[in-house]
């Protein structure tokens, strides 16, 4: 724990501990899929998920520099759809009295060892009190592997057409590798595609095939009664603070527009709730661009998250309840109008583009008088490029945790190997006393 953590969990603490409600921890430096991949699975195990955050200064002292700091974290961590509840200055060590503070019984993680700053395993307390729950670690992805990206400007990530890529027809490797790795993210988009208790569909998934109009990969909840459909599309690179609050504030204007149309009035509240539960007046669809449009624009190695990386960022927010792979930079009145749940109520757009134009893109929603756009906000700066630019403005120490984690890992595999042969021999002595 870093000498500015708070010392004691603060808030009240819960009068039991619950079984469905869970704990999950970690630095979560700009959100990325394999972080929710952790979550949702962990958020399937229970019926509550609570979220612990490091503090900038114990990350620092463990594992290095963040990119994003504490309150750009918790941003990310409350947008996700399966959190209950996020807790900062969560220590980096896993400490029982943290956990039961909070009514949590077990702790999650992945089946990869994580370490403090003298290498030891930072779940090592609450694997001893038998409260520690094991998931499966998202392959090919973490915080690590996207700043090497930008370190080292590579491009080898990108995908051509995420559609063929599911299909198997594209990629590296034989036919049936490439089968069998579609199927794969198939299955983690239908996963991070669940609602918000992660056990049932959730998300609409749809592709724009041109020419051949909208393919639906996954059918969801969908527009209910009343609700107006809005459209928001982007880039969505390294998913971070600037797109979670833009969507947030989408989603905040259209429950004021309804606050004026009588949406919260006692009536009409009471009415949708006779009919099931109550719920929020307005269905997002988030449109996502190929690899190759956002590099079109962008150039070196952007987007630095594949077509499929930065979807899955996008389906696991909150805010969103659609979203369409292959989304065209330019939304025309023909796509508009082809959309599967009729021509959206509006479109909207942030106060800022990260990807530059000689032509207004939104030239057919203005036309059609359904353009909308959201005002100055704090985080409006904070896009792939201006992270980008915090990891280039401190590439030596950057670097130096690049090197770190490398030797970490040496350690860490270390320690795997010691609970391996543990483990071992500890059902060797069981087998020899009976």
């Amino acid at each position: 724990m870093s000498a500015t953590d708070p010392v004691n969990p603060p808030g009240e603490p819960a009068p039991e501990l619950l079984e469905g409600r869970l704990w999950v921890d970690g630095c979560f430096d700009f959100f990325h899929h394999g972080h929710a991949g952790a979550v949702v699975q962990a958020r399937q195990l229970g019926d509550e998920l609570y979220v612990g955050v490091h503090s900038d200064e114990a990350i620092l002292e463990n594992k290095g520099p963040t990119v994003m700091n504490l309150k750009e974290r918790l941003m990310a961590t409350d947008a996700c759809r399966w959190v209950t509840k996020s807790i900062p200055y969560a220590p980096y060590v896993t400490q029982l009295d943290w956990i039961t503070h909070y009514g949590c019984k077990y702790v999650v993680h992945g089946d990869d060892i994580t370490s403090d700053g003298s290498g030891e395993d930072c779940y090592r307390f609450v694997k001893a009190a038998d409260r520690f729950k094991v998931v499966k670690r998202t392959p090919s992805i973490s915080t690590t592997d996207l700043v090497g990206r930008m370190l080292l400007c590579t491009r080898g990530h990108f995908i051509k057409s995420l559609q063929k890529t599911l299909e198997g027809e594209e990629g590296p490797g034989t036919a049936e590798e490439r089968k069998k790795e579609g199927e794969a993210m198939k299955e983690r988009i239908r996963l991070y595609a669940a609602d918000e208790t992660a056990k049932q569909p959730g998300v609409e998934v749809w592709f724009w095939s041109g020419e051949n109009g909208f393919d639906k990969l996954f059918g969801g909840i969908g527009p209910k009664i009343g609700q107006r459909v809005v459209y928001v599309d982007g880039g969505f690179d390294l998913f971070s603070s600037g797109h979670i609050e833009f969507l947030k504030m989408v989603v905040e204007a259209e429950e004021e527009l309804a606050r004026g149309d009588g949406w919260y009035s006692e009536q009409n509240v009471n009415e949708r709730k006779g009919k099931g539960e109550d719920y929020g007046p307005v269905f997002v669809v988030a449109g996502v661009h190929d690899d190759d449009v956002i590099n079109k624009w962008k150039g070196v190695n952007y987007p630095i998250m594949n077509i499929y990386e930065r979807g899955l960022c996008v389906l696991q927010c909150r805010y969103v309840n659609a979203v369409i792979f292959g989304a065209p930079f330019e939304p025309t009145k023909e796509y508009l109008a082809k959309f599967p749940w009729s021509t959206p109520d509006a479109v909207y757009h942030g106060p800022t583009s990260f990807m530059p134009s000689t032509k207004d893109v939104y030239a057919a929603p203005k036309e059609m008088g359904i353009y909308r756009e959201i005002g100055h906000h704090e985080f409006e700066e904070v896009n792939a490029g201006t992270i980008v630019q915090r990891i280039m403005k401190s590439r030596d120490l950057y670097e130096a945790r690049q090197r770190a984690k490398g030797m970490k890992a040496d350690i860490e595999a270390a320690h795997k190997e010691r609970e391996l042969l543990e483990e071992e021999q500890r059902k060797k002595e069981e087998k020899l006393q009976k």
